[in-house]
């Protein structure tokens, strides 16, 4: 009997449920209230600035600079992150556009000389995935902070969401960085078992074309281009753009809940 596959949970995101789907990550269903498992990563200190943001003395106060400078329209916000999502969707598929600011991060070619080392021959795919991830990871915290920035110059509930959210990011930052880091190592895996495959596959057809067979056909067999190497590529660039969905979403909620205050004109 075939064992069936892994489904992530309908709730969990876009990230897992591409890793899940696509059998890079096998998911458990996790048990235990969020709440408690978030108490479980916070260490003595994190707590207590977490308490203090929840449970504020008295009601947060707008900063002066703050009070004369009015909030972007909920339609100009909504727009400079609907375009700063496409800019990072486009490095990501094609490369970065042009006048976005972003470094252009190439793919490496579909190209691998024989006989073929996996941690070699993987190494500039790591270096692609890492740099795309960096560069996530700069531009989507700069527009998370020019959106709690709005939040900031809104009601007192709006300022509290900002000054919350701020809180979070601090505090799990350095944990979502070690758990996206382990993104590459699962395509590595992949990798190297494509690679497994890819050899065996060529021993087999070199045997069987035989040692008097024209030389060309042993030359097909051994052709640098890997056709089997572009659907990892596109897997690649597939779990580049659920990430992408992933880290936006703590953006996204900011951006819900000031546009809930801030209605767009019809």
């Amino acid at each position: 009997m075939t064992r069936p596959s892994p489904r992530a949970h309908f709730n969990s995101s876009r990230l897992v449920r591409f890793l899940t789907e696509n059998a890079l990550l096998d998911t458990a269903r996790s048990e235990g209230d969020v709440g408690q498992r978030l108490g479980d990563w916070l260490n003595f200190r994190q707590a207590i600035a977490l308490h203090g943001v929840l449970n504020p003395e008295s009601p947060v106060e707008q900063a002066p600079h703050m009070r004369r400078a009015a909030p972007m329209s909920g339609e100009a916000l909504s727009r400079h992150v609907g375009k700063v999502r496409a800019q990072l969707e486009q490095s990501i598929l094609q490369g970065a556009p042009p006048g976005s600011g972003l470094t252009r991060i190439e793919m490496p070619p579909a190209e691998l000389d024989e006989p073929i080392d996996p941690k070699t021959a993987f190494e500039p795919y790591r270096r692609f995935y890492a740099a795309h991830q960096r560069q996530m990871e700069s531009t989507l915290q700069t527009l998370r902070a020019q959106v709690r920035a709005q939040l900031a110059k809104g009601s007192s509930a709006l300022q509290q969401l900002a000054t919350l959210d701020a809180a979070f990011e601090n505090i799990l930052a350095e944990r979502e960085a070690a758990l996206l880091a382990k993104v590459a190592k699962l395509h590595e895996k992949r990798f190297a078992q494509a690679v497994k495959a890819h050899t065996k596959r060529q021993a087999q057809a070199i045997q069987q074309v035989g040692a008097d067979a024209d030389p060309a056909d042993n030359t097909a067999l051994l052709s640098p281009t890997a056709p089997w190497l572009m659907p990892l590529r596109q897997a690649m660039r597939m779990a580049l753009l659920a990430e992408m969905d992933t880290r936006l979403q703590p953006t996204l909620g900011l951006l819900e809940a000031f546009n809930q205050e801030n209605p767009q004109q019809p």
